[in-house]
């Protein structure tokens, strides 16, 4: 009888231990966030530092932040998924090493155009809209930094930010997306 009494604390403590596991592995894409983010001396004000990874603060990413901007990162290539009734939204962002993609999703879009802009403050920065994938699955691109294309379809849309092969500059930095 003394053994179960002694058994029941530790079975308790095994079960809180695990829990806190799955929450590191729940938060492994914030995880991977922190690898990829610069000294936050180095960034703006508009960021803050939250559970040791970098979320754009800005005004209107705020909004987007409260009503579910998901983000993954997997081999170098940063998948955002935005709602397109939230639009119009700025969306920051950050590629840390050479040769990174982002690919922003696009999801219930139904507006005949899409707008986009990316700005950026970095000198020599080599970053375009590289293709658009449109609802039906076609693709169409390359692009500079400014976007503006008619959608036929309602439905997903994604809009796929890299380097230009074509041209040469700086390929890791800070910037910003502007959704209309």
């Amino acid at each position: 009888m003394k053994k179960i009494f002694f058994l029941i604390p530790l079975i308790i403590i095994s079960c809180k231990k695990e829990s806190k596991i799955q929450e590191t592995q729940n938060t492994d894409s914030l995880a991977s966030t922190t690898e990829q983010t610069a000294n936050p001396e180095k960034t703006d004000s508009s960021a803050v530092k939250m559970k040791d990874s970098i979320i754009n603060n800005a005004p209107k990413t705020k909004d987007v932040l409260r009503t579910g901007v998901m983000r993954e990162v997997k081999d170098g290539q940063i998948i955002r998924t935005v709602d397109g009734e939230h639009l119009p939204i700025t969306l920051g962002e950050e590629f840390t090493k050479d040769n990174q993609e982002l690919v922003l999703k696009i999801t219930d879009y139904s507006n005949p155009e899409i707008k986009a802009r990316i700005s950026t403050k970095e000198k020599d920065f080599n970053i375009r809209f590289n293709q658009i994938k449109l609802p039906n699955g076609d693709y169409d691109g390359p692009f500079g930094r400014d976007l503006t294309y008619e959608i036929k379809n309602k439905g997903e849309v994604w809009l796929i930010i890299g380097k230009s092969n074509m041209a040469s500059g700086n390929t890791k930095g800070n910037f910003t997306v502007s959704i209309e």
